[in-house]
């Protein structure tokens, strides 16, 4: 059986035809950092707007792009189809401890560190505990039926970078056709929690991996698919907390593997930092409003991908605070008044039923 073509056979040899935007009409990003379960963060932050700001409304309704990685990725996908960002947490809430069940404590450990063992063989959690809710909020929606601009990372089996997009270009005709199921499995398959998700001959991965923060994926397609001026672009960029994460005494004195078994998040908080500061160069960091959480305190432990009774205990509060303080300046930068949704080139919102 022959292998699915590479993504990458069809890249553009020259520059991307931009389509007309008009001089005087912002163009907003909402870009949303994967993180497991403490996506509970932006989902909140979100939430928090809608509520205080929006009577309710759909927050992706005011937002011409939305760039979403792994936990992000599929917050972004229900908001592009205009369930709010409260709907979003909901299911969270709901399902959060079926999806990451925790590791009981008894007096000798003995199953946190069978998980520990386990997971050094196979991935830890079972992916149809997700997929289901996904299915139910979800059903049969399509990427071509979202309202809204979409950019969703992901890699794949040739290990070649996978950004999934709405049809808003005419070069964009690869993707409509996808089940958003699909796309969010594919985009939250983060390696040792989930298996790779497999679709038919093809197969994903997180994309967490290259992009957890994907503020630059949402910037450089809007930048390259319309005629807009930098200055015309702004930015509500979400994290979902991680940490500084200094070198320690054994990768300075040894540096194996082991004392590097940690890198992935180091690798992620690297990327998302560079991926902001690329951000805040193109169109001025006066445009670009990133929340996260704050840094731990020395000797606290941060809250790890897949623990959701510290993720459900202590981040809507953050979020709540995060919010206080910046709610207003969002609101006048940002939630001015709701976006059109985007013009699609193929699929049901283009007539194209095919």
């Amino acid at each position: 059986m022959s292998q699915p073509p590479r993504r990458s056979s069809g890249t553009l040899q020259g520059l991307r035809q931009q389509l007309p935007w008009p001089e005087d009409k912002p163009f907003r990003i909402l870009s949303i950092d994967g993180g497991g379960i403490r996506g509970i963060l932006p989902a909140t932050m979100l939430s928090e707007l809608e509520s205080r700001y929006l009577g309710g409304r759909c927050v992706g309704d005011y937002f011409d792009m939305i760039a979403g990685t792994s936990t992000g990725g599929i917050i972004a996908l229900g908001l592009s189809i205009g369930k709010t960002a409260k709907t979003i947490l909901d299911l969270y809430d709901e399902h959060g401890d079926k999806v990451f069940p925790p590791a009981r404590y008894n007096i000798f450990n003995i199953r946190k560190a069978w998980r520990w063992v386990q997971g050094t063989q196979q991935h830890r959690y079972d992916p149809e505990k997700l997929e289901g809710p996904l299915r139910d909020i979800f059903k049969s929606s399509k990427i071509g039926d979202a309202q809204r601009r979409l950019c969703i990372p992901s890699f794949d089996g040739f290990t070649e970078v996978n950004v999934f997009k709405t049809p808003h270009h005419r070069d964009y005709k690869m993707d409509w056709k996808e089940d958003m199921v699909t796309v969010a499995m594919a985009t939250a398959a983060a390696p040792t929690y989930f298996p790779v998700y497999k679709n038919g001959q093809r197969m994903f991965a997180d994309g967490g991996v290259w992009a957890n923060n994907p503020v630059m994926i949402g910037l450089v397609d809007a930048l390259v698919c319309y005629q807009l001026q930098r200055r015309q672009v702004h930015i509500l960029s979400l994290g979902t907390g991680d940490a500084e994460i200094h070198f320690t005494e054994g990768q300075i004195l040894h540096g194996g593997l082991w004392d590097w078994k940690e890198i992935i998040m180091s690798a992620m908080h690297l990327q998302s930092q560079n991926a902001t500061g690329q951000a805040g160069l193109l169109i001025g960091r006066d445009q670009l409003i990133r929340l996260n959480a704050p840094q731990p305190s020395p000797g606290q432990k941060p809250i790890d991908l897949d623990d959701f009774a510290r993720a459900k205990a202590e981040l809507p509060a953050i979020a709540r605070k995060l919010i206080d303080e910046n709610g207003d300046l969002i609101r006048d930068r940002l939630l001015f008044g709701p976006a059109e949704p985007y013009p699609a080139m193929y699929g049901s919102r283009a007539g194209d039923l095919s």
